[in-house]
C-alpha cells in the first residue's frame, strides 16, 4: 500500500490518473522545468505518462514521487519524492518541483523535511543524495537548510534543452 504522508499544511499522498492535470500544470511551466534536467511538456498525455512512471518506479523499488496536496485543496501543487532509489546500498535521491505560485511559502521545505524522515526512518536510508543545477538558488539554500552538506560539482552532468551544465552534489546522513 502506497503510504500517505501529513505535515502540519500538507498531504504527500499518491499521484492518480485524476493528477494528470496538477502534474500538467507543473512540468508545461517553464519556470518550474528550467533546473529540471527535462524538457517541458506539451500535452496532457505527456503528464498521464509520468503518472505511470511513477508507480511503476515504486512497484519495481526504483522510486517513489508523493504528490503534494495542501490539506483542504484538493488538487496537487507538485511532486516530491525518491530517485535512483537502491534498498541494497540504502541510499536515494530526492527530487521535487511545486508550482510558482507555491514559492516562497514554505511547503517545499515542509515537504523534504517529511520525505527525509520518512527515508531514514521507514524506508531504512542511510544516504540521501540530491543533484542540483548550480544556479538553481533556492534549491541550494533549501537543501542547506534542511541539512543537505554540498559534497561538490559534477561537470556537465544534467542536459535542459540540448545544453549541458554542471550541477552541485549533496548528501545528508542518517547518522549525522
Amino acid at each position: 500500500m502506497f503510504p500517505t504522508l501529513d505535515t502540519e499544511r500538507l498531504r504527500l499522498r499518491e499521484i492518480t490518473q485524476a493528477d494528470a492535470g496538477g502534474l500538467f500544470a507543473c512540468f508545461s511551466d517553464d519556470r518550474v522545468t528550467r533546473f529540471y534536467g527535462q524538457e517541458t511538456v506539451h500535452t496532457i498525455e505527456q503528464a498521464e505518462a509520468f503518472v505511470d512512471f511513477f508507480a511503476n518506479s515504486y512497484k519495481d523499488k526504483r522510486g517513489i514521487r508523493w504528490g503534494i496536496e495542501v490539506k483542504e485543496h484538493p488538487g496537487i501543487i507538485g511532486t516530491i519524492g525518491f530517485n535512483a532509489w537502491s534498498p541494497k546500498h540504502k541510499r536515494a535521491e530526492i527530487g521535487y518541483e511545486i508550482l510558482p505560485e507555491h514559492w516562497r511559502k514554505g511547503y517545499t521545505f515542509e515537504a523534504v523535511t517529511k520525505v527525509i524522515q520518512y527515508g531514514f526512518d521507514e524506508l531504512g536510508l542511510t544516504r540521501i543524495g540530491a543533484v542540483v543545477f548550480l544556479d538553481n538558488e533556492a534549491s541550494n539554500q533549501l537543501l542547506s537548510k534542511a541539512g543537505f552538506q554540498r559534497e561538490g560539482i559534477l561537470r556537465e552532468y544534467m542536459y535542459q534543452n540540448g545544453k549541458a551544465y554542471d550541477t552541485y552534489v549533496y548528501s545528508i546522513l542518517k547518522n549525522t
